[in-house]
């Protein structure tokens, strides 16, 4: 019998597509974008096309398994481990857990997890009520929006923007710092359908993107420069009067103090840092303040500097003075997540603290200082880990650090996956997980406003259980008597589409979306208005700021003694600071195309169609180190050192070089990028500054010769 089930792909991606998988008996034969999706439109990404290779893949983890060889060693399958059962496994997790907290504290239990599963319930759900109740230590999950989101927030209040099906109606388009085509990719047809219609594609990258190659006019600026670009950018609007008086004196605050501000990053001065010119930059102001409606796409790459934070500030500052939230295809667009007000207490329950060993809230630990939380920390120390919807040991900055930290034979460490990756090689049991085929969830988007239900296709695979199942039922083991744990997955999705905000717009765009319309109608788009009517959430104004106003100028930041307005701090690691005269190259520890994250790096299909061990570098500093086409090189910085081969081309400038994240256990040396990156925080947001690290590059050879290694 065939049956064709309606879901949606949950992971890392502001698109979560609608997708159609079509089941054959209790097999998935088929998977395909779902056309009656407004976003999705009937296609997939590369990634989730191949999906079933994913699903069925031989080297699924499919049974409860337990280490019996030394962390870190082995071959890093499945014959370090003996397959034991749920309940053996369940019992000695709960055992492990009681015992670390009777004898450390529960704060000594750290539990780690991102966004390899995005549904609602995935991704928080029954597990943060798990941790609550323990009285685990709290994750700050910053790994990833964190700086960008704190801000866009700093301006506008929320992270709110334009819909992707209103860039079909932008005469210029800005992509700041967002490979479209790579991570966001059911955008591209509206910008190409606004693109039809005289739209200009502009793109501001230090990479030369898919994107930027298929863009009108691609300006490739300096790594963590963005700031000093966007205040460049308002020096001219403000000073050649191209800015929108009546929109900024109406819905704004601190314009005055801005326009003061901006006079100290006139073009030339600019031009220096950005490695952009002069010219451009006063055409681009031109540009995009003359060109109605005109909308920005700015993603995540641009806040991944130590003063990521005051960038994406600024480059929110934009639509505001120009007015271009007016405007149907106006605006900006960083992320929708925060039109989504679903009821995370209801559905993650922090009131369970209270009820924890320590009776109050649990500490708050870093994701982003991982190593630093497994060497250093102490009062207490951790001393448990359980991983789930992340891969820490290739994700975390500092590579090196976390590896140390996992190794340590008095930690342990538990991993719920889908395949045996780097992280359970230093995990002491792996449990089978679900894919999306396999479970229930809710999922919101943070590129779109609808709301699906996604629905299971497939009895999960072996003894493959959900994050829901897994927490539920390692609660009853751990005595938890709360109702809360015994709830299905139907009554956590009811109980999260409960609009419960008390904003009463918040609450309004939720309401009458409940879970029984989802799974008759598949996606419901947010209330925003009557049918598709645009949204345009500050036309006239109505911010989510303390003022109500977009705060050009913000007293919040004043407050904790930061620069209210932004300015340009070159970071600490980047061809303007000391460092740079040991380690003279800035490196983009960039995403693959074809991979997400660490997601996807162990699909054949996909690994065909990446080369993730080559260090992409320019002509000029490949010449002046004897690099030639091909060569193996040594990367390398004073916290690690990675092997690459060279490739010599024009995807990045002078001074810059690029790599791709890989899983270590697939790299030549047995090593990824991160090993470079650095635990150091952003300005905003405390996240990781990735694309701030400056690295020295020497052929094997050379570094050989040296006596190294």
């Amino acid at each position: 019998m065939k049956k064709v089930v309606r879901a949606v792909c949950p992971h890392d991606c502001p698109d979560a597509c609608g997708v159609l998988i079509t089941v054959e008996g209790d097999r998935a034969t088929k998977i395909q974008g779902d056309p009656a999706h407004p976003v999705t439109q009937g296609f997939l990404c590369a990634k989730v096309t191949k999906y079933l290779d994913r699903v069925y893949s031989p080297d699924r983890v499919l049974y409860p398994m337990r280490r019996n060889a030394p962390k870190g060693k082995g071959k890093g399958d499945a014959s370090d481990f003996t397959r034991i059962s749920w309940d053996e496994a369940l019992n000695e997790i709960a055992a492990r857990l009681k015992k670390t907290s009777d004898e450390f504290g529960p704060e000594s239990i750290l539990p780690y997890s991102y966004a390899g599963n995005m549904g609602v319930l995935g991704y928080a759900g029954m597990a943060f009520r798990f941790f609550h109740r323990l009285g685990a230590s709290q994750l700050n999950r910053t790994i990833c929006a964190t700086a960008g989101a704190a801000g866009n927030m700093s301006v506008t209040g929320r992270n709110i923007g334009t819909e992707p099906q209103q860039f079909a109606k932008s005469k210029y388009i800005i992509a700041w710092g967002a490979n479209i085509h790579g991570t966001n990719i059911h955008l591209w047809p509206f910008i190409e359908q606004a693109r039809q219609n005289g739209a200009k594609l502009v793109v501001i990258d230090p990479y030369v993107t898919r994107t930027a190659k298929a863009a009108d006019w691609y300006l490739p600026i300096n790594p963590g420069t963005d700031v000093a670009l966007a205040l460049s950018l308002m020096h001219v609007i403000i000073n050649e009067s191209l800015h929108d008086a009546d929109y900024v004196n109406k819905y704004t605050v601190g314009f005055e103090q801005l326009k003061q501000r901006v006079q100290e990053y006139p073009p030339e001065k600019v031009a220096v840092w950005t490695g952009i010119s002069a010219d451009d930059i006063r055409k681009l102001a031109r540009e995009y303040a003359t060109s109605k409606p005109a909308a920005i796409r700015v993603n995540y790459g641009v806040q991944r500097a130590e003063n990521g934070g005051s960038a994406v500030r600024a480059i929110a500052m934009l639509p505001c003075i120009t007015g271009s939230w007016k405007e149907v295809g106006g605006g900006l667009m960083l992320s929708l997540s925060g039109a989504f007000a679903m009821n995370n207490a209801a559905l993650e329950r922090p009131d369970l603290m209270a009820k924890s060993p320590l009776g109050r809230g649990a500490r708050m630990l870093n994701m982003v200082e991982l190593g630093s939380a497994l060497n250093i920390l102490n009062d207490p120390p951790v001393k448990a880990v359980f991983v789930f919807n992340s891969n820490p040991a290739v994700v975390a900055p500092d590579t090196n650090a976390v590896v140390r930290g996992f190794s340590r034979p008095d930690l342990y460490t538990v991993v719920h996956e889908q395949f045996f990756t780097d992280t359970t090689r230093f995990a002491d049991i792996v449990l089978p997980a679900t894919t999306f085929f396999e479970h229930k969830d809710l999922t919101k988007a943070y590129g779109h406003t609808f709301v699906q239900v996604s629905n299971q296709a497939i009895a999960p695979l072996g003894e493959c259980r959900s994050n829901h199942e897994v927490f539920s039922d390692l609660a009853v083991r751990m005595g938890f008597t709360e109702p809360c744990f015994r709830e299905t997955v139907d009554e956590m999705i009811d109980l999260a589409l409960k609009p419960a905000s008390g904003n009463p717009k918040l609450d309004g765009w939720l309401s009458g979306i409940t879970r029984e319309r989802l799974e008759k109608e598949g996606h419901v788009r947010l209330n925003f208005g009557v049918g598709d009517e645009p949204f345009l959430p500050y036309a006239q104004g109505g911010f989510f700021t303390p003022s109500g106003k977009a705060e050009l100028y913000s007293e919040m930041l004043a407050s904790q003694g930061l620069d209210p307005l932004a300015s340009f701090v070159a970071p600490n690691e980047s061809r303007h600071s000391e460092m740079a005269k040991t380690f003279p190259l800035e490196l983009l520890s960039r995403k693959a195309d074809n991979f997400l994250n660490s997601s996807f790096c162990n699909v054949d299909s996909l690994k065909k169609m990446e080369s993730p061990d080559l260090l992409e570098i320019h002509t000029h500093d490949a010449q002046r180190r004897g690099i030639r086409e091909g060569d193996w090189v040594r990367v390398f910085n004073d916290r690690g050192e990675v092997r690459l081969k060279a490739r010599v081309n024009g995807s990045v400038a002078q001074g810059v070089v690029a790599a791709r994240l890989n899983w270590a256990a697939l790299a030549p040396d047995g090593k990824c990028i991160n090993v470079l990156t650095s635990e150091t925080l952003t300005d905003l947001g405390e996240g990781p500054a990735f694309y701030s690290c400056l690295v020295e590059v020497a052929p094997i050879e050379a570094a050989q010769a040296g006596g190294d290694d």
